[in-house]
Order: C-alpha cells, then structure tokens, then sequence
C-alpha cells in the first residue's frame, strides 16, 4: 500500500507510478493483436483467391449501338411527356373557433319566466316562512319572549303649498318705472282716442 502514490491529473511520476507502466504494457500488447489480426487477414485473402477462367472474350460489334444509352433516352422521352400539374402553394387561413360571446346563437336558451300568479304565490309562502314559521322554528323550547311597545301612530305628512313656501312660484319680477309709464300711456292712447274711432267706423259700415 506505500507504494501507490496519488498525484494530480496530467503528471507522469517516473517512479513509484503503476499507471505508467501498465499503459506500456497494454500498448505493446494492442502491437502484438494488431499485428496477430492483419497476418490472418492477408491469409485468408489469399485462400480465398478465386481461380483464372480459361474463357475466350465476346467479340465487340463496334457498328451496333450501346443498349444503355437507349434505355436512358426512352426514360429521359418518357418523363417529358408526363403531365406536370403546378400546384399552387396557399397561405394558412385563420382559424375559426366559434366563441358564444360573439354568437348569442351559441348560448344555451334563456329560461322561462315565471308566470305572476306563481311569483305572487313564491312572494307569499316565503313571507310566511320568514315571518311566522322560522321564528316559530327557532324558538322552540325557548320561553316567548316579552311583547314590546307597538308602534305609535304618527301624523301624515303632506307638502302643502300654503304652508311650505318653497313649493310655490316665484314671485314675478316688477316693472320699471318707464316701463310702466308707456305701458300706461299706450292704454290711455287706446281708450280715449283709438278705441272710439274704432266703434264709429263700425257703426258707419253697419
């Protein structure tokens, strides 16, 4: 155990350090399989060797015409006279989500509404329930308790004119003075000198 020594990474003792000397060793080992496997390789290259035939060569017609070279203009005719259709490329449209705030259509029908009579009929019971059952209900077992003093009657009031000043009109505002003089002397104008003209005109054309 005193002979392992722990240093830090990327240092290489020459003494004392294990690691070094079986990295050596492994290499000069990988050397030797190496070496092992390209020897048995090139052997069974070798017994695998296929033999010569002994065949004479085609005679070559150089007159005729490659029969590769036909195929590959049939198919090169052939694709020229298929019908190629554009297909046009479209944007996305919008998404159409149907939301029931924006189509009443959508909402679920509104609920029928009570007839009168029943909620006359739902008004009363629950005016009984609220008034004369559930006390009854709630104090069960429990002594009734001492009746109070009942209301006092108290005087109706009515806004009367003639007691409440602020209900009536506003007072209308005076004439000046001038105002009154011509209003007085345009009357004396119709009674002393109009006025009379007037009816004798009358009395001449009756």
């Amino acid at each position: 155990m005193s002979d392992i020594h722990s240093t830090s990474i990327g240092f290489i003792a020459p003494i004392g350090d294990f690691g070094r000397h079986n990295s050596q060793i492994t290499g000069s080992v990988n050397h030797l399989w190496k070496d092992f496997y390209a020897r048995a390789l090139a052997e069974q290259c070798a017994a695998q060797a296929f033999p010569a035939i002994d065949a004479a060569p085609v005679a070559v017609d150089e007159q005729a015409e490659p029969q590769g070279g036909s195929d590959l203009l049939g198919t090169i005719v052939t694709q020229r006279h298929c019908e190629v259709q554009d297909t046009e490329l479209q944007p996305p449209e919008a998404l159409f989500l149907p939301i029931a705030e924006f189509d009443p259509e959508l909402l679920p029908p509104p609920a029928t509404p009570f007839a009168a009579e029943e909620v006359s009929v739902q008004q009363h019971q629950q005016d009984f329930e609220t008034t004369w059952v559930r006390p009854v209900v709630m104090a069960f077992g429990h002594p009734l308790p001492d009746p109070g003093p009942a209301p006092e009657p108290r005087p109706l009031h009515l806004p009367i004119a003639e007691f409440e000043l602020d209900l009536l009109d506003k007072p209308a505002e005076p004439f000046e003075p001038l105002t009154l003089i011509e209003q007085q002397r345009a009357m004396d104008f119709d009674l002393s000198w109009a006025r009379p003209v007037v009816l004798n005109n009358l009395r001449l054309a009756a």
